[in-house]
């Protein structure tokens, strides 16, 4: 069975637990995650399958990628992304939510939320400076380059776009699952925007909480 699902990010709310306790989740769907594609060592030198998420209009996809859904009997997806040794499977399969269990630990990978152009302090976490009378550094980076060098090293932590980055968040608890619903309810929050897709993997940790 492949060991990856692609999801669609509904929001967040809160679950009551057995002893009444208030366990924030975050709602992830998944009703169109199909199999697309499976590699093998022999053939491409690598282990792999590649799954797709969300329908898409047969209009918008170009000869190549419509030939490339026609083979694996499947149709147009909005989405495609590759697992690595996710195991078998078979072509055109649909996966569900129900791969996972509850108390199970799962990785979670998405797009962070954009936060347009920010500075140092809130993109780096940088110190600010004086806040005395007369003092015009509060906020400023400070020194971004050497004295002789006469220009501005690559690298250096400076004010620019925040956010919008691929990112994953590790070991995660599979609070609850719903198959008839074809939702996931994972404890805490997960990178992307409402409506993002995100991968969810079992974390490398085997052990439940």
């Amino acid at each position: 069975m492949a060991k990856g699902l692609l999801a669609r990010k509904v929001g967040m709310t809160q679950v009551f637990t057995e002893r009444g306790t208030v366990v924030p989740v975050t709602v992830l769907e998944s009703d169109s995650c199909l199999v697309v594609q499976r590699k093998t060592a022999s053939k491409d030198g690598y282990d792999a399958i590649q799954i797709g998420f969300g329908e898409q209009l047969a209009k918008r996809v170009n000869k190549p990628m419509s030939g490339h859904f026609r083979r694996a009997g499947v149709r147009p997806l909005r989405r495609l992304t590759e697992i690595r040794d996710a195991g078998e499977a078979e072509l055109g399969r649909r996966l569900t939510v129900e791969m996972f269990s509850a108390g199970q630990l799962v990785d979670v990978t998405g797009t962070s939320q954009g936060k347009g152009f920010a500075g140092t302090v809130k993109r780096h976490g940088f110190s600010r400076g004086p806040v005395s009378h007369g003092s015009m550094n509060t906020r400023q980076p400070g020194s971004i380059g050497s004295v002789d060098a006469a220009r501005t090293f690559k690298g250096v932590k400076m004010s620019g776009h925040y956010g919008s980055v691929r990112r994953t968040t590790r070991h995660l608890e599979v609070v609850r699952v719903d198959g008839e619903r074809n939702l996931l309810l994972i404890k805490g929050a997960v990178p992307g925007h409402k409506n993002a897709v995100v991968l969810i993997r079992p974390s490398d940790r085997a052990e439940t909480l």
